[in-house]
C-alpha cells in the first residue's frame, strides 16, 4: 500500500519535514531535516557536489536511482531533494505496492503538473517491482509527469530494467565511516525532543567506538542498537542510565554482521572467501567464513562452495581436499549450526593449506570445446556395445581390446573419434603443486 506524504510538508518556511512520531524508532526520529543536519556522503552533497548544486537549487533535477547499503541516507536524500525543489512528493515501497498503486500515484502526479507543480515519486526498494512494474513506470517518467528517485540496496545493472537506467543517474552512496556514524550517536544522545537525552543516558567514547564500528557504516544498525541499549539499562539512584558493554554486545546481537542474505553483499562475501582459499591466505579465509556464518548465510551453502573449490582448486594436486570438503557438508547437514562452524573451519584451513591446481578444470574446458565443435561425431564401433545379434553383424564392438587380457591396447587403441585421435586434454605436468 502507497504512503503519501502531506502536501503541508511543503509549505514549511524553513524547508524542513514535521517531526516523526514520538513513538517512532529512534532511526526515524534523528532523520535529518535539513541539508546541514546530514552526515555522510561528501561526494555526493559536499561543497559545489553534484546534489548539493541540486538541493540548493542549481540546475534541475533528473530522474536518480540511489545506490547503497541500508541506513546510508537514500530516502533522506530523496526527501531533502523533494522540500528544497517544493516538489510534490509521492512514497511508495516496493515491497508493499503494486502497478495499482504506482497508477494512482501517476494519477496524481498528473494532477499536480496541470496545476503547474512537479512530482517526485519516490521508490523505495525499487529492485523488488518486477519488469512489469518497471516498465509501468516508463511512461510517465519520459513525458515528465514524474521525476523519479528509486532507492536500492542491490546492483541496479541487475535489478533495475534498462529503459529506466538510461533514462536516470545513478548515484552510488558509500557507507558512512565510523566517525561519521558516531556523530549520529552523539547527537542522538544529546537531543531532548528527538533523541535519548530525557533517558540521561551515560555512554562512553570508546562504547560509542564500537558501536559504531560494528555497524558496518548503517546508521539505522548503529542507532537502533544504541537505543536498545540505553532503554534496557536500568537507571541508578540519580536516574543516569550507565550503558556498559555487555549491554552493548547484546544490542548488537548480529546486527553486525547483518547483510541481506539473497542480496549481492552475501555473493560478495562468498566470493572473498572463495578467493581467499584459492590464493592459500588461511587467515583471510577464515574472517570471511566467520563474516558467513555470523551473518546468518546458510551452512549448507557455504559447505557446497567447498566442495567445489576442492576439485576445481585443488582437485588431484591434493585429493584428501575433496574428502575432508565432503565430510565438512555431510557433518554440516548431519549436525547443523552452531557445532557445524567447527567441521566447515577444518576444511576451510586444510583447503587453504593445500597445494593448488586447477588442471581438472582445465582438462574438462578443454574437452568440452572439441566435444561443442564435434557434437555430431559417432562414437567409434569398437567401442560401442554388440547387445543383440544385428548390432554384431554391423560391427558393433569389433577391433576392441580388453586391456586387462592385452596391456598393448593401452597405447594402441584410441578411444576418442577418428577426427580427434592423439588430443590431449589432461596435462599433468603443468599442476601448480606447491
Amino acid at each position: 500500500m502507497s504512503r503519501r506524504m502531506n502536501d503541508k510538508l511543503f509549505d514549511e518556511p524553513e524547508d524542513e519535514a514535521p517531526p516523526p512520531d514520538e513513538g517512532a524508532p529512534l532511526a526515524e526520529r534523528m532523520r535529518p531535516r535539513t541539508l546541514d543536519e546530514f552526515v555522510g556522503q561528501q561526494k555526493l552533497i559536499g561543497e559545489g557536489r553534484f546534489l548539493r548544486r541540486i538541493i540548493e537549487g542549481e540546475g534541475s533535477l533528473p530522474s536518480l536511482i540511489l545506490w547503497g547499503g541500508p541506513g546510508t541516507g537514500k530516502t533522506t536524500l530523496a526527501r531533502l531533494l523533494a522540500l528544497r525543489g517544493g516538489a510534490h512528493f509521492v512514497q511508495l515501497s516496493a515491497v508493499f505496492s503494486g502497478v495499482k498503486d504506482l497508477r494512482a500515484g501517476i494519477a496524481e502526479a498528473r494532477e499536480q503538473k496541470r496545476k503547474g507543480r512537479r512530482t517526485i515519486l519516490f521508490v523505495d526498494e525499487i529492485h523488488r517491482f518486477n519488469k512489469a512494474q518497471q516498465d509501468a513506470l516508463l511512461p510517465a517518467v519520459e513525458d515528465g509527469t514524474v521525476t523519479l528517485i528509486g532507492a536500492t540496496t542491490e546492483n541496479p545493472s541487475f535489478e533495475v530494467i534498462g529503459a529506466l537506467l538510461s533514462r536516470s543517474r545513478v548515484l552510488t552512496l558509500e557507507p558512512l565511516a565510523p566517525e561519521d556514524v558516531a556523530t549520529l550517536l552523539r547527537r542522538a544522545l544529546a537531543d531532548e525532543a528527538r533523541g535519548l537525552a530525557n533517558l540521561s543516558p551515560q555512554v562512553d567514547d570508546e562504547l560509542l567506538s564500537r558501536i559504531a564500528h560494528a555497524s558496518g557504516g548503517d546508521a539505522r544498525v548503529a542507532l537502533t542498537a544504541l537505543e536498545a541499549a540505553v532503554e534496557s539499562t536500568t537507571p541508578d539512584k540519580k536516574g543516569e542510565r550507565h550503558v556498559t558493554q555487555e549491554t552493548v554486545v547484546e544490542a548488537l546481537g548480529r546486527a553486525r554482521f547483518g547483510y541481506d542474505k539473497g542480496g549481492e553483499e552475501h555473493y560478495n562475501l562468498a566470493s572473498a572467501l572463495i578467493k581467499s582459499l584459492r590464493n592459500s591466505d588461511v587467515d583471510a579465509a577464515l574472517y570471511w567464513l566467520a563474516r558467513l556464518i555470523e551473518g546468518g548465510a546458510d551452512p549448507v551453502f557455504i559447505a557446497r562452495r567447498l566442495c567445489i573449490l576442492a576439485s576445481e582448486d585443488v582437485g588431484l594436486a591434493d585429493p584428501q581436499a575433496l574428502v575432508q570438503a565432503a565430510s565438512a557438508a555431510h557433518i554440516t547437514q548431519l549436525i547443523g549450526l552452531p557445532e557445524a562452524l567447527y567441521p566447515l573451519s577444518q576444511a576451510t584451513v586444510y583447503l587453504a593449506r593445500a597445494p593448488k591446481s586447477n588442471a581438472v578444470k582445465r582438462a574438462y574446458h578443454a574437452a568440452l570445446s572439441d566435444a561443442e565443435e564435434t557434437a555430431r561425431e559417432p562414437v567409434p564401433l569398437h567401442l560401442r556395445n554388440a547387445v543383440t545379434p544385428l548390432m554384431k553383424r554391423s560391427g558393433y564392438g569389433k577391433g576392441y581390446r580388453y586391456v586387462h587380457e592385452d596391456p598393448g591396447a593401452r597405447e594402441e587403441m584410441s578411444c576418442l573419434p577418428e577426427t580427434l585421435r592423439g588430443r590431449i586434454y589432461w596435462e599433468e605436468e603443468k599442476e601448480n603443486d606447491e
